[in-house]
This record gives C-alpha cells, structure tokens and sequence, in this order.
C-alpha cells in the first residue's frame, strides 16, 4: 500500500544525499515522498536535481555562530514549528524521516507534537543536539555506530550504517592513468584544505610534477583558487562543488578529506584509501571520533586540523603514492565500515511505522 513520507535535513551534502538516498529506495516502491528544507541550504538545489518535491521553512543556524544570530535563530523557532506542523497537517504523512542539520529541529519538533512517527538518522560516534533532545520521543534510531546505543532507548535503535547512493558501492579501483589526489572539504569547502592544496602546489610542481589533483573547494573561495591553478603547472581541475562524487571517487588512488560521517562512509563504500583531517570545530568533536574509528583500524591516515599545511599534504600523499601496497591493505582494511543495504533497511523501518500507525 502506498504512503506520505517526508524527509528532512540539510545545510551540507551529507545531510541531505543520504535523505536522498532513502527516498529514492521509497519512491521505487511506490510511495510519495515531499522534502522539507530551507530556500538558502544545498537541499534547496539537490532535492529538486533528484526529482522530488519540496517545501520550504525558515531557519538559521544555531551552532557555530555568534550571538546575534542565535537570537535570530531562536526567534524564527516558534515560527518555523508552526510551518512545520501546517505542512505536516496538510500533506499527512505516515512517518518522517530526519538527518539532521539545523532545518530539521523544527520538523521533528513539529512530528513529536503532531505525534507522526519520527525515525532519526544519527551515523555520527557522538549524537548531534537535536537528537539527543528528541531521542526519547523517536520512533526509531537508526545509527552508524554501535556505540552510540547508549543515547537511545535500547528497544527502539539499532545500527544501520549510513544510507549511502548505490554508485558508490560500484566504484572500481583505479589501475591506470597518473596518480590522481581528490581533496574535498564537503560541499562548502574547507579553508584549511584550500590552504593546504595551494600552499602544496609548488611542491608538487618541483617534485611529482606527474601528479593530477582534483579539489573540490567550495564556492567561497573557488574562483581566486582556480585562476592560481591555472597557472600553476600542474594537471586537474579545481572545482566549486563535485555532483558526481562516486564519479570522483572513482578517478582517484587517495582522498584527502573531513570526516564527517558521510565522507567517512562513502569512502568506505567505494573502499579508497585516505587522508582524515576533522574539522576541529564539530559538535562534540564527533569528526575526530568518526577518523579515530577507522585510523584504529588502519583503515586510513589523520591530521588534525591544526597540522595540516601544504608540506604536510605533500608528504601524506607522496607517502602513499610510493607504497601502493599500503593502498591497496587500506582499501581491505575499511571495506567493513561500508554497511550496503543501509538505505533499504531505512525504507523498512518507515513502512514499518506505517503500518504500525506509530505505535
């Protein structure tokens, strides 16, 4: 029997993909499915790219930012549940399914009190605030991390992996062509990456001029970093944002990125090799949680933040490009972190609300 579903979550890329992930699971079997985001977030352009319908709220952002705009923010809250509730009320939906992101707080704050279903997605090691606000009100937890149970009730959670895009899962290692570096800070970038691969240029140039780099920067600082590369000798592209990030993946031997939950699992997926560097200022430090899972298992390398620089990205990548053995064990050694299936068992899960009716 066919059912209304809404998805929430936004702000980057890896809350919203994985929303898309499942509702294309969803939609295949039959159902409808209507997003709710912000007209500013990425959501606002992926959503619609994917096929889907979507409506709109407003909502700033609460963490990592000043004072005034948390006021704003906590002013636009009431206005933004209420929102929420109407569209809720008006499209009737069986269940709602959350990622997270600063948009999402007032959809699952409008559910709980509309008592729809909720099922949340958490993939980080430690729960964002929202969720562990709401966490005794869920319908149903869905987590990238075992340990992570402790923040919800047992009876009602369970570890499913981030739901990840199928391509990934289908990317092929790379076996030809010139050793090719993919930097990514995540679809709005990340300064001390953009720092980093400028500043590492020159040495590449002198020393592995052979080299090809693709970098994903963001569009803040896209145009002033491209017009550099141009003229720096050296092959690839820099790019303001990667839509076809499998397709990246797939083009490159290492990948030098934050480890927000989903990087680290599409890395995982597609089984690449790769270089961590946490974003320091995550929420609970929970990217430095995500890298330290893997790097315990030498299923890749980290640098914090505050090491890393262009001498440093040069070495980390040199490294590994002279011993493609080691590329090759990190590929073996992160492939049980990819969990295939995470998207289907989250489709389960919202018709299993269905048709339970929320009890």
């Amino acid at each position: 029997m066919p059912h209304k579903f809404v998805m929430t979550g936004g702000g980057t890329g890896g809350h919203v993909f994985p929303a898309i992930a499942v509702a294309r699971v969803l939609r295949e079997r039959g159902h409808h499915i209507l997003f709710i985001g912000t007209e500013r977030g990425i959501e606002s352009r992926l959503v619609p790219d994917a096929g889907f319908e979507m409506r709109h709220i407003r909502i700033g952002q609460f963490n990592r930012v000043g004072i005034r705009r948390k006021v704003q923010t906590a002013g636009q809250l009431p206005f933004s549940v209420g929102t929420a509730s109407r569209i809720l009320r008006d499209f009737a939906p069986a269940a709602v399914f959350s990622m997270g992101g600063f948009v999402a707080g007032p959809v699952m704050l409008a559910a709980i009190l509309r008592k729809t279903p909720l099922i949340v997605m958490e993939p980080n090691a430690v729960p964002g605030f929202a969720n562990r606000r709401t966490a005794r009100y869920v319908h149903r937890a869905l987590l990238g991390f075992d340990s992570t149970r402790r923040w919800f009730p047992a009876q009602r959670s369970e570890v499913t992996g981030l739901p990840i895009r199928a391509e990934f899962f289908s990317v092929h290692p790379k076996t030809a062509g010139a050793f090719t570096i993919l930097i990514t800070g995540g679809s709005g970038g990340s300064r001390t990456l953009n720092r980093a691969s400028r500043e590492s240029w020159p040495l590449f140039r002198d020393r592995a001029p052979d080299i090809r780099l693709i970098h994903q920067t963001g569009n803040a600082e896209h145009e002033a970093l491209a017009k550099e590369f141009a003229s720096s000798g050296l092959r690839g592209e820099v790019v303001p944002f990667i839509r076809d990030m499998a397709g990246a993946f797939a083009q490159a031997d290492v990948v030098i990125a934050r480890s927000g939950a989903g990087s680290v699992n599409e890395i995982a997926a597609a089984r690449m090799p790769s270089i961590l560097v946490p974003f320091p200022f995550a929420a609970d430090d929970h990217q430095k949680k995500n890298a330290e899972a893997l790097c315990q298992a030498r299923a890749a390398h980290m640098v914090l933040d505050s090491e890393m620089n262009g001498e440093r990205l040069f070495q980390e990548a040199a490294s590994l490009r002279a011993n493609p053995s080691e590329l090759e064990r990190m590929r073996e050694r992160v492939t049980p972190f990819a969990r295939p299936g995470a998207a289907e068992r989250a489709a389960d899960v919202m018709e299993e609300a269905a048709a339970a009716g929320g009890r």
